[in-house]
């Protein structure tokens, strides 16, 4: 994967904590700051699915189950 550079300006507190924390951990900055930005992306795109998912028909938790019997799962 080709890499690109962010500038952002944080506040000086944070940026000296991230770098303490990553550097108690063994970890490298760049990598941190990458699978933050990462996930906190999917949970966004996760916050928009809640409506469609709320509007999906629900099942009885029973049918689930037999469901999953039937396709041999414990």
């Amino acid at each position: 994967m080709e890499s690109a550079e962010i500038n952002a300006r944080v506040d000086q507190s944070l940026k000296r904590t991230v770098e303490a924390f990553c550097r108690s951990r063994g970890l490298v900055v760049n990598q941190f700051v990458q699978e933050a930005l990462i996930n906190r992306l999917e949970e966004l795109e996760d916050i928009e699915d809640i409506p469609k998912l709320r509007s999906e028909p629900r099942r009885p938790f029973s049918d689930v189950l037999r469901e999953l019997e039937r396709d041999g799962e414990p």
